[in-house]
């Protein structure tokens, strides 16, 4: 039987508030525990909670919050911010060619899975361990 303390569960949250800043910013910021300033200010607690609170993203907005987060032994061990894309809007990579050219051959596009920091074209880590 394996080790319980080894086993990863992952689970999925709709709302950033599901997780909580203390859990969240540990893995998207460690270096901020301390006092200090975060490295990626786009994908603190802070930031992506902002964002829901907004209305900016949320049911309607074409971007729905599916947060991940892997425990080990009760622990957060990473967090990724992931969303539910209804359209490409908001994005910097521009598929809606690619999307039409899908449905024309009879696939459904969205919705789509992406991890990222909606409306933020900024390069980083988004696999927060």
């Amino acid at each position: 039987m394996p080790d319980s303390d080894h086993q990863i569960s992952v689970s999925f949250h709709d709302s950033i508030a599901e997780i909580g800043a203390a859990d969240w910013d540990i893995c998207a910021c460690p270096e901020a525990a301390g006092g200090g300033r975060p490295v990626d200010p786009f994908t603190t607690y802070r930031f992506l909670q902002a964002l829901e609170e907004s209305g900016s993203v949320g049911p309607g907005s074409g971007w729905e919050p599916h947060h991940v987060v892997a425990r080990q032994a009760g622990e957060v061990i990473a967090v990724a911010p992931l969303y539910a894309k209804g359209h490409s809007q908001g994005e910097y990579i521009f598929d809606h060619n690619w999307a039409h050219a899908y449905e024309r051959a009879g696939g459904r596009y969205y919705p789509k899975l992406q991890i990222a920091v909606p409306f933020t074209p900024v390069t980083g880590r988004r696999l927060l361990a």
